[in-house]
């Protein structure tokens, strides 16, 4: 699966609303994602990016990446609290959600993935 970039409207119909009271999406995904919040003049950003691109390898039938241009898309990012970027979030298929900020190694990413996206019981 290639890394897929969304609009606030392509996240909106792929994610659905947040329950800020219970952590969650109404996420309509057959598999896992990761929302990767970042800027084009981010240096951990640019780090972080072929990183994201071997994991889009790597988990191809097992998760989806997506990436959010906090620039193009601030009214999203403002709605969802996203203040510093890269901010990653790891969205299981039940809609629940995990936030990581800045430019996290590629094995704790994997380990993330493993532990908390394909650990849980899908849909």
């Amino acid at each position: 699966m290639e890394i897929v970039h969304l609009s606030q409207s392509g996240f909106e119909q792929m994610f659905g609303s947040y329950d800020f009271q219970n952590r969650t999406f109404a996420y309509s995904g057959q598999k896992p994602a990761i929302v990767d919040f970042y800027a084009s003049w981010c240096g951990p950003c640019k780090m972080l990016s072929p990183v994201l691109e071997d994991l889009a390898v790597e988990y191809k039938d097992k998760i989806n990446i997506y990436k959010v241009d906090v620039d193009a898309e601030q009214n999203l990012a403002a709605m969802l609290s996203i203040r510093s970027v890269p901010t990653l979030l790891f969205i299981t298929t039940k809609g629940e959600v995990r936030a990581v900020q800045g430019a996290i190694p590629k094995y704790e990413l994997e380990k993330l993935i493993d532990t908390f996206l394909l650990s849980n019981p899908q849909k």
